[in-house]
């Protein structure tokens, strides 16, 4: 309070209280608002943004300066880690979601494409990696993921620290979500394994993609178009390989956490400066 140190805050993501819509989020919005303007109110200070639109909503509701903030995509993704490798052979497709299974990650729009398109048959494996959260009042309750997987609709892994082997087993990674993400790491992580990718148009999941040459964005809380797009994606073999070794070069040029961490180090060594 006397000696007005410096500081960097790093947004990651605004949340649920800023993409969900019910009244009583709405209440919760105006005192996180008023939260972070006072958090924020500081002249000697540096905000790390991961996409535009947090930028554009948390400028707004802390007045923060052009001067006084920093735009880098993502937290970085290890690349020896999450490597390129060729998509597996076989007549399956494999299609993976991992997250944290809450309701606004399109959990159940997943399902739901899912359901759509074994019903028609399509030699198609949905697999969901990610526990419950009991504590979160949005998340997927265990006995639902159960009831899928026991129905042979998805196959559900769980919690699981071998994440780059899974991508690297499949052909394409999806996250339907419509939460208020920073830069989804499990996308990037999918691009530095080399697979296409099928996401919404939701800030924070479209800024990890390059639209029709990394990945297809559809809209959220859609699950026909993420059906259709999934589709596309398994019927066409030169396209997922095409945007899978287009996204491992975005994944080198962008996301590389070697960069991500020596930006960061510059903000710092920056900041400090009298």
């Amino acid at each position: 309070m006397t000696s007005k140190p410096s500081f960097v805050a790093a947004i990651s993501g605004l949340g649920y209280v800023f993409s969900a819509k019910s009244p009583r989020v709405k209440a919760t919005r105006i005192l996180v608002s008023l939260l972070y303007r006072i958090a924020l109110n500081h002249e000697h200070k540096l905000v790390i943004f991961q996409n535009q639109s947090d930028n554009a909503i948390l400028s707004a509701v802390a007045n923060i300066h052009s001067t006084q903030k920093i735009l880098i995509r993502g937290s970085g993704v290890d690349l020896n880690r999450y490597s390129y490798k060729s998509e597996p052979e076989g007549s399956i497709v494999k299609v993976v979601m991992a997250s944290r299974l809450l309701k606004e990650k399109g959990v159940y729009e997943f399902v739901a494409a899912a359901r759509l398109l074994l019903k028609k048959g399509l030699p198609v494996q949905f697999i969901l990696v990610g526990s419950s959260d009991p504590d979160n009042p949005n998340s997927v309750s265990k006995v639902e993921i159960q009831s899928w997987h026991e129905s042979g609709l998805i196959t559900a892994l769980g919690h699981r620290d071998d994440v780059h082997n899974i991508f690297s087993n499949s052909h394409i990674v999806t996250l339907p979500s419509y939460y208020g993400e920073g830069v989804p790491k499990v996308l990037i992580e999918a691009a530095a394994c080399g697979r296409a990718i099928v996401t919404t148009t939701n800030p924070g999941c479209c800024d990890a993609v390059i639209p029709d040459e990394t990945g297809l964005l559809v809209p959220a809380q859609d699950p026909q178009a993420l059906a259709d797009a999934i589709e596309l994606l398994a019927s066409n073999k030169n396209m997922r390989v095409s945007m899978g070794k287009s996204g491992r070069l975005f994944a080198e040029n962008e996301f590389d956490v070697k960069s991500v961490v020596s930006k960061h180090l510059e903000i710092y060594d920056r900041i400090l400066r009298p």
